[in-house]
């Protein structure tokens, strides 16, 4: 049988179990409010990460697009600051926008071995299309950015 000194210290244990119990359960939120908010910003910078590689990339390989349509002689430096971007994407980006990159390069590569355009033939390829290279990579990215987004 309990007595009544028994009782308060029941009473008392119960108490101080249910601080901690308090306690540990607001140190555990707190923990895992501060884990959910670091990972948030790591994928935001992440993602601006990636954008900043994909914009630099689209504007990259409009010039050397370009430059290869007009002239046969290939802009070596532009090239070479063109792979190393992609060199880049291969590190953080995902397969299908790595592939759309490399394919990318390559056209321009192989733009450099055709006949010049003249500026007529540019405004032609200009309304029917086909001077969008870039269209499937910013296609790709943006798919990308999105699914990154939804985490």
């Amino acid at each position: 049988m309990l007595s009544s000194g028994d009782g308060s210290i029941v009473a008392a244990l119960a108490a101080l179990a249910g601080t901690a119990v308090g306690g540990f359960t607001s140190v555990v939120a707190r923990w895992l409010s501060q884990r959910l908010q670091v990972r948030a910003q790591w994928f935001a910078r992440e993602n601006n990460r990636r954008q900043v590689v994909y914009r630099e990339f689209i504007e990259e390989a409009s010039k050397c697009y370009i430059d290869a349509l007009q002239h046969d002689d290939a802009d070596i430096p532009a090239l070479v600051g063109l792979y190393a971007k992609l060199g880049r994407m291969r590190v953080i980006s995902s397969d299908a926008v790595v592939k759309s990159a490399d394919k990318i390069a390559k056209e321009i590569l192989d733009t450099y071995l055709e006949p010049d355009k003249s500026f007529i033939e540019l405004r032609d390829m200009t309304k029917n299309g086909t001077i969008d290279l870039l269209f499937e990579f910013s296609m790709a990215c943006r798919e990308e950015l999105e699914r990154a987004e939804q985490f």
